[in-house]
C-alpha cells in the first residue's frame, strides 16, 4: 500500500484563467492506494467530509484518474482507494484536483516502473474533468510539481518565484460550486478585455522571472473573470481591499471561489494581513480559515 498527500492550490491566480496556479502549504488531501488482483478501481472509503461524495470510481475524481492510468498502461491489476479529505469542498482551493493527484502519486509508487510527474498529468486531467466538467490543469500542475506552474492542455511549465514571496489564502465558511461559478462567465466579452488580461498575465510572468514585484503589482489584477464572479461571494470586495491596503502585490478569487488569495513580498506582511482579511469576512457574517504559504510550496508527496 502507498499513501500520498496533495496540497491545496490557488487556481487561475487572477490573470491565468484555467492555466495558472500555485500550491498552498499546510492543507491538503491524503489518499491511500493498494494494489488488488481484480482489474478494476474501487473506492473503499471517503472520510473528512459531511457530504456524500461518489463511491463509484468512474464518478469520483480519484477513481476516474486511476481508471485512466490503468487503461493507458494496460495494467493487469487494479487499485483500491481510501480518501481522507482535508480541503473544504466548494472552496476554490482545488479539493477535487487534490484527491486525484494524491491517488495518482500513491498508485504510481506501486507500479513496477513508475512514470514521471508530468506523465501523470493527462490522467489527472481526466479525473479533474469529472468534478469540473472540463480538462483544465491550473490546480493540477502546482500539485504535481509544486510552486507556481503554467498548465496548458499538454504541458506543465514551472515558473520561478523569489523565495521570500508568500501568499495569504482565506476561506470563508461558505460553499460555491465550481459549475455555478463557471456558469457566471457566460456572455459577451469585449476584445479590449482580452487584451488587458493578456497584458496583465505577461506582466506577472515577467515579474516572477525577474523577481520584479513592481511588475507583478502592475499586472496581478483580473479584469476578465473577477468582475463576473465577485457578486457570488459575499464579503469578497472588502476582503480583497483589506489585503491590498495591507500591502499585497495583488489579491483576487482563488479558483472558482469563495476563497480569496493575496501575494506578498515577505511572509511577515502576509501574516500581518491575515486578521484584516478575516475581519472583512466576519463583518459579512462568515467565520473563516486562513493559511500563509510560500509561493514555492511543496508538491504532492508520498507519506
Amino acid at each position: 500500500m502507498a499513501r500520498a498527500f496533495a496540497p491545496a492550490s490557488v487556481g487561475n491566480v487572477a490573470v491565468g484563467f484555467d492555466i495558472l496556479g500555485h500550491a498552498i502549504a499546510g492543507v491538503g488531501d491524503t489518499v491511500s492506494v493498494r494494489r488488488i488482483a481484480e482489474p478494476e478501481v474501487r473506492i473503499a472509503a471517503i472520510r473528512g467530509t459531511t457530504l456524500d461524495l461518489p463511491l463509484d470510481a468512474a464518478a469520483n475524481t480519484a477513481g476516474a484518474a486511476l481508471i485512466a492510468l490503468r487503461e493507458a498502461l494496460a495494467l493487469p491489476y487494479g487499485f483500491e482507494v481510501e480518501i481522507d479529505k482535508g480541503i473544504p469542498l466548494g472552496s476554490g482551493m482545488g479539493g477535487s484536483a487534490a484527491s486525484c493527484v494524491a491517488a495518482l502519486v500513491a498508485a504510481n509508487a506501486l507500479l513496477e516502473v513508475p512514470v514521471s510527474r508530468k506523465a501523470l498529468y493527462p490522467f489527472a486531467l481526466t479525473g479533474e474533468a469529472v468534478a469540473s466538467g472540463g480538462r483544465h490543469g491550473d490546480n493540477l500542475g502546482p500539485m504535481l510539481l509544486g510552486g507556481l506552474v503554467l498548465s496548458t492542455a499538454d504541458q506543465l511549465v514551472s515558473l520561478p518565484v523569489p523565495e521570500a514571496w508568500h501568499s495569504l489564502l482565506v476561506h470563508p465558511d461558505a460553499v460555491l460550486e465550481t459549475r455555478r461559478a463557471r456558469a457566471a462567465l457566460q456572455g459577451h466579452y469585449a476584445l479590449s478585455e482580452f487584451v488587458a488580461q493578456s497584458a496583465n498575465l505577461a506582466l506577472v510572468i515577467s515579474g516572477c522571472y525577474s523577481g520584479d514585484a513592481g511588475q507583478v503589482r502592475a499586472g496581478l489584477r483580473d479584469v476578465l473573470v473577477e468582475p463576473r464572479r465577485a457578486s457570488l461571494i459575499v464579503g469578497f470586495e472588502a476582503a480583497r481591499d483589506a489585503a491590498l491596503v495591507a500591502g499585497a502585490m495583488g489579491a483576487s478569487i482563488s479558483g472558482a471561489g469563495p476563497s480569496v488569495f493575496a501575494w506578498f513580498e515577505q511572509r511577515a506582511a502576509a501574516e500581518a494581513a491575515r486578521a484584516s482579511v478575516q475581519r472583512a469576512f466576519a463583518d459579512a457574517g462568515f467565520d473563516s480559515q486562513a493559511w500563509v504559504s510560500p509561493l514555492n510550496a511543496p508538491a504532492a508527496h508520498l507519506l
